[in-house]
């Protein structure tokens, strides 16, 4: 797995007037560098809660999970990936075994922290992920860890498909989410039940996905293809939008009427209506476009 630098872009985008105008637009401000954090930090993503934390992912070169406090600028802990699957429940383990922390997702009520590992390595874990696979490839499959943000110590995994990429907890807590990069498979996992409960079908490298503000509908990229995934989360039935090739990352307005996504190998931001079901144009932001956020007023996408 390489190690990538990422660049950041700011778009500026026509959405309705947020409520609260006292603040400036995010759109009508600048970044400023505040502070950086060294040491051993290897990040592949990381990740704002909204609510004071931030954490990141330092896949197999650490094989670490840092929180930070976003208001002090402070390391609050950096959790191990280290876990004890026989005492999971997963019997045919013995031993210690490291994952490789790839991406994250808060739960909506703060309690926990959930994230993907690249690969799991230990006794009966024989063949790491690639890049480039497919189902074929028999590659080991994963899991996904959750750490308790009271005690900082990783409290449940789940079994999830071969090389899992992005993690989303639907905001009514009742799914977790993860997309399935070689296994071209989407986990649905019920919190209530703690267990997967459907596997679904996407496509070539699934990737980014995004959650409606009401928990009723999904949208996953199909990186390897051309198109995204709206799934019904009430009847996991799945309808396809054109968006354009190789998407990755996503994100909705905070109306849920736009969404945006990158466009990976062309090196564009995509924005399409979904309310009228037709693209609102795409903007240039340079080569390889890979993550995307948007600002909490609509107002600006950092890429």
């Amino acid at each position: 797995m390489r190690r990538v630098f990422i660049s950041l872009c700011v778009l500026t985008l026509l959405s309705t007037s947020p409520a609260h105008t006292a603040e400036p637009l995010s759109q009508d401000t600048q970044m400023k560098l505040i502070k950086t954090f060294t040491g051993n930090l290897s990040p592949k993503s990381v990740l704002s809660s909204g609510t004071g934390l931030v954490s990141a992912h330092n896949m197999m070169y650490n094989h670490t999970v840092a929180i930070f406090d976003a208001k002090n600028l402070e390391l609050l802990s950096t959790v191990n990936d280290s876990v004890d699957l026989k005492s999971f429940g997963y019997g045919k383990y013995n031993g210690t075994y490291r994952g490789a922390p790839v991406e994250g997702a808060f739960s909506p009520d703060g309690k926990y922290l959930y994230f993907t590992n690249y690969a799991m390595y230990g006794k009966g874990f024989n063949k790491e992920g690639h890049d480039t696979c497919s189902p074929a490839s028999g590659y080991d499959t994963s899991y996904l860890s959750r750490i308790n943000l009271r005690t900082y110590q990783i409290d449940a995994v789940y079994p999830v498909g071969s090389v899992p990429k992005v993690v989303k907890v639907t905001p009514d807590n009742k799914y977790i989410l993860v997309s399935n990069w070689c296994s071209y498979t989407l986990s649905v996992i019920s919190i209530a039940e703690q267990k997967t409960i459907k596997s679904i079908k996407i496509g070539r490298y699934p990737r980014g996905i995004v959650v409606t503000n009401d928990s009723a509908f999904a949208y996953v990229a199909e990186m390897g293809g051309n198109r995204l995934h709206r799934i019904n989360l009430s009847t996991f039935e799945q309808t396809y939008i054109p968006i354009g090739s190789n998407p990755r990352a996503l994100v909705l307005s905070p109306d849920n009427k736009i969404l945006y996504a990158t466009l990976n190998v062309s090196g564009q931001v995509i924005a399409w209506d979904l309310v009228a079901d037709k693209s609102l144009g795409k903007a240039k932001v340079g080569q390889a476009a890979r993550s995307l956020d948007i600002s909490s007023d609509g107002t600006a996408l950092f890429v």
